[in-house]
């Protein structure tokens, strides 16, 4: 829209100029040329409506442009703001997974003591007699 909005702008305003530089001659018609060739005879009346149809483009081209360039500002926000949030969001998952291996460090260095002992107790534990429970049911 913004580039639409310049291009209509800019077309507006040339063809308004080079109207007023072909066409300074006065009398109760205007013969209006350009470029050599004849648009047309109007009256005092049909100029006045001409050229407000040329400021109603020309206002149109304005109302695109402000538009599209406040909707490329609200789409560049979101994507900060997207790529702000992605980037939380990617350093508490690194920050969690540094968390979980620390942990998974921490038991695999307790499980290793925890073995050792318990492969330690297995062996004076043959050696006594072993007591044999009941297996645990759930609920009871």
């Amino acid at each position: 829209m913004l580039l639409l909005g310049l291009l209509l702008l800019c077309a507006t305003g040339a063809f308004t100029g080079l109207l007023i530089a072909y066409n300074t001659g006065g009398g109760p018609d205007y013969t209006v040329t350009m470029f050599g060739n004849t648009l047309g005879t109007f009256n005092s009346l049909e100029i006045f409506i001409a050229g407000l149809a040329l400021a109603l483009i020309f206002c149109f081209s304005l109302f695109l442009m402000f538009g599209g360039a406040a909707m490329a500002r609200r789409r560049r926000v979101a994507r900060r703001a997207e790529r702000r949030e992605a980037r939380a969001a990617m350093a508490d998952r690194d920050a969690m997974a540094a968390r979980l291996e620390e942990r998974d460090a921490a038991y695999a260095t307790e499980a290793d003591t925890t073995n050792t002992d318990v492969a330690a107790e297995d062996t004076a534990a043959t050696t006594t007699s072993r007591r044999h429970h009941r297996p645990h049911v759930f609920g009871h």
